[in-house]
């Protein structure tokens, strides 16, 4: 990788993103997101437990084992189910990726981290550890319909993105940058206020991207550019850094173009950077 120039051409970097976080400069960029592929795509069988922590030492015969954050626990089986986590895998992998996060944050910097249900309290709990309760800013739910439905409980559809600042005071908002949104009822407000729309909520109304749409790059976790848009908007200015380090179909990058801004963008899949150079073409923007 040549050396980082913070007047150089944005980058799309394939390969294992935990090194070449390493080797990017310290605060450099004035946001960071993170969404992580959602489990560690290793099948296993997953036991329903009841657990029962332990404070002396682990017996792993006796079915003790280590919990998050290395808390042991002595766990009784109830029945087993095919299950795709593997969440103390997930969080060795994750935990030093959002260490490496924190340092390229600039001081007035924002990070988000993208999740669904199953692992947000978790991610909850680590992030509070390694940046500090007090730089916990907001959750974000995004919430769509469309999908597959069940009839055995409330269909899920949204996911969770966690907000962290740097440094709790002096994290950049641009609420005024940020495209507004209808009110859901006109009526109760001004015809004024009704024109301009309102500054939306910690809860995004948005649908994920059609499958017939022109927005549509193919790529099976491609996210929707209005959501990335909202969050560089408000969270970023004009000539500022965004990095994506699990970049997929290169989403954040396109609404970085978009808006202005430049962009590191890292995945490990040769798949992602063959979709992300089509999408986002080769005019500014370096391979490697």
């Amino acid at each position: 990788m040549e050396p980082w120039s913070m007047n150089g051409p944005n980058r799309v970097l394939q390969g294992d993103n935990l090194p070449i976080l390493r080797g990017l400069p310290t605060a450099a960029f004035a946001v960071v997101y993170l969404d992580p592929p959602f489990n560690t795509g290793r099948a296993r069988r997953a036991e329903r437990v009841r657990g029962t922590r332990v404070t002396g030492p682990l017996a792993p015969d006796s079915g003790d084992r280590l919990g998050f954050r290395g808390q042991g626990y002595r766990v009784t089986r109830e029945m087993t189910h095919a299950y795709d986590d593997r969440f103390v895998d997930y969080w060795d992998f994750l935990e030093p990726r959002i260490e490496e996060a924190w340092r390229l944050l600039a001081l007035d910097g924002l990070l988000y981290v993208h999740l669904d249900y199953r692992e947000v309290h978790y991610a909850k709990v680590l992030l509070d550890a390694l940046f500090g309760p007090e730089c916990f800013i907001n959750e974000l739910i995004w919430a769509y319909d469309y999908g597959a439905r069940t009839k055995r409980k409330w269909p899920t559809k949204h996911d969770n993105i966690l907000v962290y600042a740097k440094h709790p005071d002096w994290y950049t908002f641009n609420a005024d940058a940020v495209d507004r949104e209808p009110y859901m009822a006109p009526g109760l407000v001004t015809p004024e206020k009704a024109a301009l729309g309102k500054l939306p909520t910690d809860v995004w109304w948005h649908t994920i991207v059609s499958p017939t749409g022109k927005e549509r790059t193919g790529y099976p976790t491609q996210k929707p550019v209005g959501i990335m848009r909202r969050i560089i908007q408000a969270s970023s200015r004009t000539g500022d850094w965004v990095l994506d380090p699990f970049a997929g179909s290169g989403t954040t990058g396109a609404a970085a173009a978009e808006l202005d801004r430049r962009f590191v963008l890292i995945d490990d899949n040769p798949a992602a950077t063959e979709v992300m150079r089509e999408r986002l073409g080769t005019d500014g923007v370096q391979y490697a």
